[in-house]
């Protein structure tokens, strides 16, 4: 599949904003420990991803119907949906100076219908001429998500013969819809109805269509 950067300059995705804000405190915090515990950024990464995917519990797994989004407030509950997580994980990456693009998947419900889209992440570690995808959504029994550079390991790839699609665009701040419908649940059962079922695709960057290619 072909990644596309909704804008060209890799700045933007080291960019905070309110739901990936990375110059609180505890993001501050949480990332000063990881880099203390590890060598270089393929490892704070990994480290980066395995506390969010681990240490955040998927709140459709816990039954927590609490809705966080903004990554500083994830961290401090440890709950959230995979779009929180997301923003969790992009808040701790970015901290750090590493560039990291939200992106999302439109995937099956398990009646066979359009479910919530589902959020994950891809990431531009020094050195790689290319974007790596990672879910930190969080495993459980059928879903064994890992942190990984030479294939994509995500909870779940898609199946275009049940109608899902992987969306190529490279969002430097979360997609409109999906921080509205994340901002406008009082609780988790009412998100369920207020996530977008699909996304536009939206315009990237005038001038702007980089394209980056990603192992199949």
């Amino acid at each position: 599949m072909e990644l596309i950067q909704q804008v060209p300059e890799l700045s933007a995705y080291l960019a905070a904003d309110e739901a990936i804000d990375h110059e609180h405190p505890l993001v501050r915090e949480t990332s000063a420990e990881l880099r203390g515990a590890t060598t270089d950024a393929y490892a704070y990464a990994a480290a980066a991803y395995a506390l969010v995917r681990d240490s955040v519990v998927h709140s459709a797994d816990s039954g927590d119907m609490r809705v966080a989004w903004r990554a500083s407030d994830v961290l401090a509950t440890r709950n959230g949906i995979c779009h929180a997580k997301s923003h969790a994980l992009a808040a701790l990456l970015r901290a750090a100076g590493i560039p990291t693009a939200l992106c999302y998947q439109g995937l099956a419900d398990d009646d066979g219908g359009p479910g919530p889209v589902h959020g994950l992440i891809a990431v531009r570690l020094p050195g790689r001429d290319r974007w790596d995808r990672q879910d930190p959504r969080g495993n459980k029994p059928g879903v064994d998500a890992q942190f990984s550079l030479d294939e994509e390991r995500l909870a779940w790839p898609v199946r275009p013969e049940a109608g899902e699609v992987d969306y190529p665009v490279l969002y430097a701040a979360p997609h409109p819809a999906v921080l509205r419908g994340l901002r406008s649940a009082e609780n988790r059962p009412q998100l369920w109805r207020t996530l977008p079922a699909a996304l536009r695709a939206g315009r990237p960057h005038p001038g702007a269509r980089i394209i980056v290619r990603t192992p199949e």
